[in-house]
């Protein structure tokens, strides 16, 4: 397959950066997007400005795309497998099918053998009573589907927290209870799969989050060899049983035995990895448009430690103080509104 446009599907932060790493390897790239002006659009070559389930937009984009990929994993899955009967489309629609569902999600990452929290399904008031019950009165409640950076989630900490109303106060759609997990720290691990089944796998980050937003990824995590290489071969595991083309971010909760307890995945390029652009020759960017343009996949090794910063709302006012830094890589998105909760850029800090 000789591939010369790539297109991607959503125009945010990720598709931006994606474009940018594209562009450096001569690939063209074609945004479908709603919203004009988007911060991919910037620096794509074109805007499809159309809904993701367009069919007309959808059809214009296979025709003038080689291979389609996709910046965030809410793309409708129906349109997805329709581009995929005319274009490759990768990382494959079964990456968006398990990716949508947390309740499909853990199921199949329990079948391919990593461990996560335990959990109910919960369709009801009554189901949600029952399995608090079970979890001894604790827990996270979450919608299935479409909750990001917190959003669609409520805690019960104790028996003390009644659940009256819970159920129809996220929506009365089908939601997931998980159990807490008493984890040390949270990482994560980016990983890429090549057409050929080629993995390789970034450095594991530490991760921070505040609000149910990511705050902080530092590399190296403060885990112990044994971790790192379970984490590496839970995303061989994940990969191989979706067939996956691309990069893919894995969560994990670290116990304090060092053990691992998969949280979610994201099948595209993730927030935690955004330091790979500063401290790694090939950043998950170029991994990822390296792997679904049918190119080999690029050395993920880390030449410096490093801090990643989310630039959150107002803290586009410190913006100065940041840009002050000799080791700082700053990298803004091309928004301008910053408002509450509103990811503006980042910073990546060697050290």
């Amino acid at each position: 397959m000789t591939v010369r446009t790539i297109g991607i599907i959503g125009g945010g932060q990720l598709g931006r950066m994606l474009a940018m790493a594209a562009a450096r390897l001569n690939y063209r790239t074609i945004i479908l997007e709603p919203q004009d002006g988007c911060p991919a659009a910037q620096l794509a070559d074109r805007q499809i400005t159309a809904a993701y389930d367009d069919q007309s937009a959808l059809a214009e984009l296979a025709e003038l795309c080689d291979v389609v990929t996709y910046e965030f994993e809410n793309v409708p899955v129906e349109a997805a497998a329709m581009l995929s009967a005319r274009v490759p489309v990768y990382p494959p629609p079964k990456a968006l099918e398990v990716a949508q569902d947390r309740l499909t999600e853990k199921r199949f990452l329990n079948d391919v053998g990593i461990p996560t929290a335990r959990f109910h399904a919960v369709d009801s008031q009554q189901d949600l009573e029952q399995a608090l019950d079970d979890f001894g009165g604790a827990g996270v409640l979450k919608t299935r589907r479409l909750g990001y950076d917190g959003k669609g989630q409520r805690v019960f900490r104790s028996k003390d927290d009644a659940p009256g109303g819970a159920y129809d106060a996220l929506g009365a759609v089908p939601l997931i209870l998980e159990s807490f997990v008493p984890f040390a720290r949270e990482i994560s691990i980016i990983a890429a799969r090549a057409v050929d089944g080629t993995v390789h796998c970034y450095d594991a980050a530490e991760n921070v989050h505040r609000d149910g937003i990511l705050h902080t990824s530092t590399v190296p995590a403060h885990i112990d060899p044994a971790t790192e290489k379970a984490a590496r071969e839970s995303a061989e595991k994940l990969l191989a049983g979706l067939g996956y083309v691309g990069v893919i971010g894995i969560e994990f909760f670290v116990l304090s035995d060092g053990s691992l307890i998969a949280n979610e995945i994201a099948p595209r390029v993730h927030n935690s990895g955004h330091w790979t652009e500063a401290a790694c020759v090939i950043s998950q960017f170029e991994q990822h448009v390296r792997a679904v343009a049918g190119l080999s996949l690029g050395d993920p090794a880390r030449h410096s430690d490093c801090v990643m910063t989310n630039l959150i709302g107002d803290d586009m006012n410190n913006l100065a103080a940041w840009l002050a830094r000799p080791q700082a890589l700053v990298h803004l998105y091309g928004k301008t509104e910053a408002r509450p909760g509103r990811k503006m850029g980042h910073v990546t800090e060697l050290r």
